[in-house]
């Protein structure tokens, strides 16, 4: 079982190899109870449901609180069920560190606050830094941010202040969705 490391928090990841879909439906109902200890209504809950919870897909979960929209993905593992696990677990990890006041609900609410179309933004973060939209790697992130950011910084002969400000922008896009 491999350790990973997301929002600071150390995870032990699962490889499943059989019942995809049973356990899927279990995170699912796993993920509804963690938020219910919080006062989300299962009605503000949505979790994007796949066919089949083998396939290689992300899970993403969204739901409301105090009239903010929060939302969590997570798509680096193999298999959706795969996926869906880890986010049940972050979710379970900050919920534990709000009840146990470790984390106030300004911060909660700053960790999983998104715009509704975050996905759409994430997508156009990677078509304009010119990468594969599958890509998740920050190493290659980070080195064709740096290579963008050096040629249009507004220091730099030719550098372009508005074109360097949307290299900030996508950057933090991705950056966010994959610390």
């Amino acid at each position: 079982m491999a350790t990973i490391t997301i929002k600071g928090h150390d995870i032990n990841a699962l490889t499943i190899r059989d019942s995809h879909d049973r356990r899927a439906v279990l995170y699912k109902n796993n993920i509804i109870e963690v938020l219910r200890k919080i006062g989300i209504k299962e009605d503000d809950i949505n979790i994007k449901q796949e066919v089949s919870s083998f396939k290689s897909a992300p899970a993403l979960v969204s739901w409301y609180m105090d009239d903010y929209y929060l939302y969590y993905s997570y798509k680096n593992a193999p298999k959706y069920v795969e996926n869906l696990f880890i986010v049940f677990k972050v979710i379970e990890i900050e919920v534990k560190a709000l009840l146990n006041e470790e984390r106030t609900v300004e911060e909660f609410i700053a960790e999983f606050s998104e715009d509704h179309d975050i996905e759409d933004k994430r997508k156009e973060a990677r078509e304009f830094l010119g990468i594969d939209e599958n890509i998740i790697d920050m190493d290659v992130i980070n080195a064709r941010y740096k290579e963008l950011a050096k040629k249009y910084h507004p220091d730099k002969d030719g550098g372009d202040p508005e074109m360097f400000k949307k290299i900030n922008r996508a950057h933090k896009i991705l950056k966010r969705e994959l610390q």
